[in-house]
């Protein structure tokens, strides 16, 4: 009898899981009684991830006519509490919006004054609320976060593809999302003789502290 389950720990799946362990001989069930107890346990706690802005790099690329422009966003903080059996997410990561900048002083007066509008709108914040997938309690994993975005003062539901890596004390993920900032009601900064596309490529390497705390029981109604 299998009695290996696809990463879901929730309390259907377990329950399931033990009434196969009768099937077993006693050691064996034992053996995979201590197994089930000790991951439930692990699935019961709640991940908190502080955001280090030191290990945490926004960079964004935008295609042109000429050639590509690169520049990078400074963090100024954030912090997200998963809870793993749930998938469920809160918390917040907060980028300076006046921070952004590709290397030349011309350019990048033009994307804050034209298209960003920083010195109205000096954040970028992104708000999530769900991790689609399953986040193991230690080593890679491969999920979507789901969640708000805020930037030039409007928000937007986004997906965000995130291959992340658990370790005891600290995490680290990297993310790759595209902004059609066009259609998101920002300026296209073209001109007549430079043409640059419509939307921007995000690339963000982030890591920080971990820290592990036994999850509240929810209610019947959440």
């Amino acid at each position: 009898m299998d009695l290996l389950w696809d990463g879901d720990y929730s309390l259907h799946n377990m329950i399931n899981a033990l009434r196969a362990v009768r099937a077993v001989p006693a050691k064996s069930a034992l053996f995979l009684f201590v197994l089930l107890v000790s991951a439930a346990l692990s699935f019961a706690q709640d991940l908190a991830l502080q955001l280090d802005s030191a290990q945490t790099n926004v960079r964004f690329t935008l295609d042109a006519a000429l050639h590509s422009v690169h520049g990078s966003f400074r963090v100024k903080e954030g912090s997200v509490v998963l809870t793993p059996a749930s998938g469920k997410v809160s918390g917040e990561v907060v980028v300076d919006a006046k921070s952004g900048e590709t290397g030349n002083g011309m350019r990048d007066r033009k994307m804050h004054r034209d298209v960003l509008e920083s010195n109205q709108y000096s954040e970028i914040l992104f708000r999530p609320d769900r991790v689609e997938g399953t986040v193991a309690p230690q080593g890679k994993s491969s999920v979507k976060v789901h969640g708000m975005f805020t930037i030039h003062g409007v928000d937007r539901e986004i997906m965000v593809p995130a291959d992340v890596e658990m370790a005891p004390d600290h995490w680290s993920a990297k993310l790759h999302f595209t902004i059609p900032y066009a259609k998101w009601g920002m300026k296209n900064p073209s001109t007549l003789f430079l043409r640059v596309s419509d939307s921007v490529e995000i690339e963000i390497t982030a890591g920080g502290s971990l820290a592990r705390k036994t999850s509240a029981p929810e209610s019947p109604g959440q």
